[in-house]
């Protein structure tokens, strides 16, 4: 009855305040009720009768509102997460602009970023029920998903649950958590060894929740990813966990080294580098060469000398991280099925409009057509690849035998680049997950998520990164006062501030 009466409100652009709200009665006024606006409703319940009736009411609204606002004081996170739940149960990851156009569209009233995001999680919530009902149903889903797909990967890590000092039954800890669908498993097997295609796109391959960035959960994420999915020798890891090159010495040289791709390149800047002054080579060379060179590296790098690729999977986790447990993987399991259909579509229609475009140019030189306005090219033999050629302006013609004048550019480029090979990076398919009713039965335990591990609601989250020489302000260059150009001190604490406001008559 109350969402009825909001709705009426929220929709008229008109407002009311309650004078009586219980179990079984409702009333409320017009804001406007006391100077000029009649209207009220007054409901009850009818507990014999089930249901609620409208006891009193006074017709449609006389007032008009003074201003005209944006937002409407009814329209609560409440009301906006009900509106939009059926969007949210639709995708979980869905972004707050997206809920703040759809209740532009379905009230007429554009709403604040912070309402739109609170609204948004009381639907995931509601969708979910709540928090510990989230961690109970994770190990159902991740059941339900191997029942589905048998060569997908799973692995939990739990700990006992007590009660004070007791030990309770069938209820276990999340820890971590480990897991790997079976397309991106097989699409490691036909990708670069740092988790990219021959178009330079990434593909993800696995992921963890874990406690955070600890030596014993980075232990965990990369045991079983060399256990399940990296399962061959030559993979490159690039970390930031290593002393890089200090970027407040010779940024710009040492940059031009690290990138240097031969021996040769290499040591012209490393001569260079020894020209400026013995330290800075000193202090280089106690830094191991694979580390910041490409020249070095072995080609475990493939070209690439930052952390620059984590990046991309930040930014389309970014909607989903602050989603419930259960609600964050089911959000990433359909964001990659999305992915891998759309990169399998565009693979097969790269590779469909290569064999036509080679069946045009055979058909045009079979034709003998012009294939430019200078020359003109005739076919002689298809199998061996032996062309006329013969220059329009001159008259002069040349006999071109690919075969024995060509070099086989297949020697010289490496499979992960051809278009099939990334057409079988993402030739496996997700499979739905059957209806819930359809579901196992899990007889495993319950789980519960670590108290101690979760985030106060109020105030910004602590951080648990590592950081690296671009983080960490005190291998920055110091700051400098803008008024005099002193180091030490900054702007407001200058003591030359009171001279340069002074009146300059008076100087």
């Amino acid at each position: 009855m109350i969402k009825a009466i909001k709705d009426y409100t929220i929709c008229r652009g008109v407002d009311y305040q309650v004078y009586e709200s219980e179990p079984t009665t409702f009333y409320a006024k017009c804001t406007q009720y006391d100077v000029g606006c009649d209207w009220l409703i007054k409901v009850s319940n009818m507990c014999k009768k089930y249901y609620w009736e409208i006891r009193r009411y006074n017709g449609s609204h006389t007032c008009t509102r003074a201003t005209i606002s944006q937002d409407h004081l009814k329209l609560d996170s409440n009301t906006i997460a009900e509106a939009v739940k059926a969007l949210v149960e639709v995708d979980s990851s869905i972004k707050v602009k997206s809920v703040i156009a759809e209740v532009q569209s379905k009230f007429n009233y554009t709403i604040s970023y912070h309402k739109g995001w609170l609204a948004k999680q009381k639907a995931v919530e509601s969708i979910f029920c709540g928090w510990k009902a989230s961690y109970e149903a994770l190990s159902i889903w991740f059941e339900a998903m191997c029942h589905n797909e048998s060569s997908a990967v799973v692995y939990f890590k739990t700990m006992l649950a007590y009660q004070g000092d007791d030990l309770v039954p069938n209820i276990r800890v999340l820890h971590r958590v480990f897991w790997s669908y079976y397309p991106c498993i097989r699409a490691f097997r036909h990708c670069k060894p740092i988790v990219q295609d021959g178009n330079n796109n990434i593909v993800p391959i696995a992921f963890a929740i874990v406690e955070g960035e600890i030596s014993e959960a980075w232990h965990f994420f990369l045991n079983n990813l060399r256990q399940h999915v990296m399962t061959h020798d030559g993979v490159g890891l690039i970390s930031n966990r290593h002393e890089s090159i200090n970027s407040a010495i010779a940024r710009s040289l040492l940059f031009i080294i690290g990138y240097s791709r031969t021996v040769r390149e290499y040591k012209m800047c490393y001569q260079r580098l020894r020209k400026w002054g013995e330290a800075y080579t000193n202090w280089l060379n106690r830094i191991p060469r694979e580390q910041y060179a490409l020249a070095f590296d072995g080609g475990y790098r493939w070209g690439h000398m930052t952390t620059n690729l984590v990046e991309c999977i930040n930014s389309i986790l970014k909607g989903a991280r602050n989603l419930l447990v259960t609600a964050l993987v089911k959000a990433m399991f359909y964001r990659l099925n999305e992915l891998f259909t759309r990169k399998r579509v565009e693979a097969e229609t790269h590779i469909n409009a290569r064999h036509v475009f080679s069946e045009l140019v055979t058909s045009k030189l079979h034709a003998n057509q012009r294939v430019s306005e200078n020359i003109q090219v005739s076919l002689f033999d298809r199998q061996i690849e032996v062309f006329e050629v013969r220059e329009m302006s001159s008259g002069v013609e040349y006999a071109v035998d690919l075969c024995r004048r060509q070099l086989d550019w297949q020697v010289y480029v490496h499979d992960v680049y051809k278009m099939d090979q990334v057409q079988r990076i993402y030739r496996a398919r997700f499979r739905p997950l059957e209806n819930l009713t359809m579901w196992p039965v899990y007889h495993g335990p319950r789980f519960v998520s670590n108290p101690f591990l979760r985030r106060v609601a109020k105030g910004r989250p602590k951080m648990t990164c590592f950081l690296n020489e671009m983080d960490t302000r005190m291998l920055r260059a110091p700051r400098r006062c803008k008024q005099c150009g002193v180091e030490s001190h900054n702007h407001s604490k200058c003591r030359q501030r009171g001279c340069a406001s002074a009146d300059p008559a008076t100087q």
